[in-house]
Order: C-alpha cells, then sequence, then structure tokens
C-alpha cells in the first residue's frame, strides 16, 4: 500500500453532537424522520434530500447511486426517474430496496428499507408539471442509462422535442414516480468514542416496534 493511501486508516473524528434515546425517538419513524428532515434543513445542508437508492438486479448483484428524495407521505419515500432507467429495470426485476441517508454536519444517518411501488399517473403528472421546462424536456431528451455515442446525440435530441412541444410539455409514458414503502427504518446518531445510539423501527402490521441496537 502506498504511503498516500495508508493514511485513510486514520481518518477518523469522534461525534459529540447530540445523542438519541427511546423517548426522543418515539413511537412513529416517519414522525422521527419527519423532524431530523427539518433539522437538517435549518442546518441548511447542501442536498438535503440526497439519499443512496440501492437495488438489486434480476441475478442479485447490488447496484446503487444517488437520487433525490422528492415527496413523503404516509405510505412512504417517493423519488422519479426513467422507467426504463438501469434503475428502474431492476425494480421491475426486484421490488426490495433500501435508502439511506446521511446528513454529516449533524453527524446522523437513516437507513430505511421496503419495497417500492409506482405512484399513480395524477401524482407522477403533478410532479412532472412542477419541474422547470428544461427538466421536462430532458426526461424526453435522455433514453437514461442506454449507450450513446457522444453528448450531441442529447443535445440534437434536447432541441428536437424543444421545437416538438414548445411550452406544452407533457409526461413521458416511461418517467414518473416510485414510492418505498417501509417496513424498517434505523435511526444513527454519532457518539462519541463510536458508542453511537442506533434505534431501529420494525413494521409488525400496522405497527412498529422500536429496539435499540448496539454500535
Amino acid at each position: 500500500m502506498s504511503q498516500k493511501a495508508s493514511h485513510i486508516a486514520d481518518i477518523r473524528r469522534d461525534y459529540r453532537m447530540a445523542a438519541l434515546d427511546e423517548v426522543m425517538a418515539g413511537d412513529d419513524p416517519l414522525m422521527l424522520f419527519t423532524t431530523w428532515f427539518s433539522e437538517a434543513e435549518t442546518a441548511e445542508i447542501e442536498e438535503v434530500n440526497a439519499m443512496v437508492l440501492a437495488t438489486c438486479d434480476a441475478e442479485g448483484k447490488p447496484h446503487a447511486r444517488i437520487v433525490l428524495l422528492k415527496g413523503l407521505d404516509a405510505k412512504g419515500f417517493i423519488f422519479f426517474t426513467n422507467y426504463h432507467s438501469a434503475k428502474g429495470r431492476e425494480i421491475a426485476a426486484n421490488p426490495n430496496a433500501s435508502l439511506v441517508f446521511f446528513w454529516k454536519e449533524l453527524e446522523r444517518q437513516v437507513r430505511i428499507e421496503g419495497k417500492i411501488e409506482q405512484v399513480t399517473a395524477a401524482e407522477s403528472d403533478a410532479y412532472f408539471r412542477s419541474r422547470p421546462a428544461e427538466s421536462r424536456l430532458g426526461a424526453w431528451a435522455s433514453a437514461q442509462s442506454s449507450p450513446i455515442s457522444d453528448r450531441q446525440v442529447l443535445e440534437d435530441n434536447f432541441h428536437k422535442y424543444q421545437q416538438q412541444f414548445g411550452e406544452d410539455i407533457p409526461r413521458p409514458d416511461h418517467w414518473g414516480g416510485y414510492r418505498l414503502v417501509a417496513t424498517r427504518i434505523e435511526f444513527w446518531q454519532g457518539r462519541s468514542n463510536r458508542m453511537h445510539d442506533r434505534i431501529r423501527f420494525n413494521q409488525t402490521g400496522n405497527s412498529w416496534k422500536k429496539e435499540r441496537l448496539a454500535p
């Protein structure tokens, strides 16, 4: 191992900002997530809604990437993408997936596991209409995850659809929203000496069972 690479093992920091106990966690993980998300917004964390989405393909091989949370309701966590993309094909083959949020400024992490379902067409339409025109055109211009010869392909497609639609840009049938319906949510609060707080909620029927995990 090179001297430059060997220093990686020496990178560490102590976490001292906050604590998380069972009383603070409450009984509803979605309410706790909403509270933590609001606190992350107040802390002015950049890309506060960025999350790792991990999926598995039909062969069981894992894949992960950053996507953006665009909605949260009583059913779950919502994001939008091209249904024909790599992640879309993986979700179609295996709807089990997980999300990870990491807000380092607050020394917090949230892990979410569950199954993914498509949101309704009406929900997808409503969000699509809220996007800037350029982003709506991009949904048409990019055959997401497909190999292309060069960037000019994207530029030409963008210009083509811009001329075709003008200001009235419809939502493509291949683009829309997904909702991860959570069955397990774990909250991690960094603590000193690596004695972190971990509170996990597991769904049992219509309620949640709460438990503390060793760090």
